[in-house]
């Protein structure tokens, strides 16, 4: 009898990929375009994974929408710039536990992030991962995390059912997301969001660190 397919749903910023440095210096590139002030580091962490727009919107809610508008297009130009000069480096173990998950037939994987297609294609590029995915949901296509419909089309994309699906993510939108999806979901510690916010959005369980994730998954999975 065939395994019923799985589905594993990653966050890209802050749980693939280390990409605080990028964001820090994009945003205070940002701000400096139009004569203010970054937010502290801390503020501009605690909204990687939303969408860019609500990000903005949540960091300068006292600027109008124009001037918002205008942090968003100098964020994008200094963000891209910098993405051709380096490459935000994947965070350990994260390359091994992709394989793995990749090599298994009845497991499928997936990315829901705020990022946009150009962004994540650039990174699924550069660490030779675009084989890895099967659904791919981004920023251009959804409203913001923590709106369910980035994980809704995933499941609709893959035909796993919800009970088989996990999200894992490094913020609470990605567990909010998660829950309102009605899908498990998977915390990770190493990422932007503190660990204690992290436990109190309520994930169905914590890690780490990436040599944690196989089992974890499993273990999940079994609750299904």
């Amino acid at each position: 009898m065939t395994e019923p397919l799985k589905l594993v749903i990653f966050d890209v910023d802050g749980t693939l990929i280390d990409s605080q440095d990028h964001i820090l210096a994009a945003m205070n590139h940002a701000f400096a375009a139009v004569g203010h002030d970054a937010p502290a580091r801390r503020d501009v962490l605690s909204i990687v994974g939303l969408s860019l727009p609500e990000a903005i919107a949540r960091l300068a809610p006292q600027f109008d929408p124009a001037l918002q508008d205008a942090i968003v297009t100098a964020y994008k130009q200094s963000f891209n710039t910098q993405r051709l000069a380096s490459h935000p480096p994947l965070f350990p173990g994260a390359r091994q536990a992709l394989d793995d998950l990749a090599g298994r037939e009845d497991v499928l994987l997936g990315v829901a992030t705020g990022k946009s297609r150009r962004g994540l294609d650039h990174i699924l590029a550069v660490y030779g991962l675009e084989g890895h995915f099967f659904t791919r949901q981004v920023a251009d296509d959804h409203p913001s995390k923590p709106n369910p419909s980035m994980i809704l089309a995933a499941l609709a994309e893959t035909g796993v059912a919800p009970a088989r699906a996990i999200m894992v993510g490094d913020t609470t939108f990605d567990i909010d997301m998660g829950r309102a999806a009605g899908i498990r979901t998977l915390g990770v510690t190493w990422g932007y969001h503190p660990e204690a916010a992290l436990r109190a959005a309520g994930p169905d369980a914590l890690i780490g660190d990436y040599t944690q994730i196989g089992p974890t998954l499993e273990q999940l999975w079994r609750l299904a």
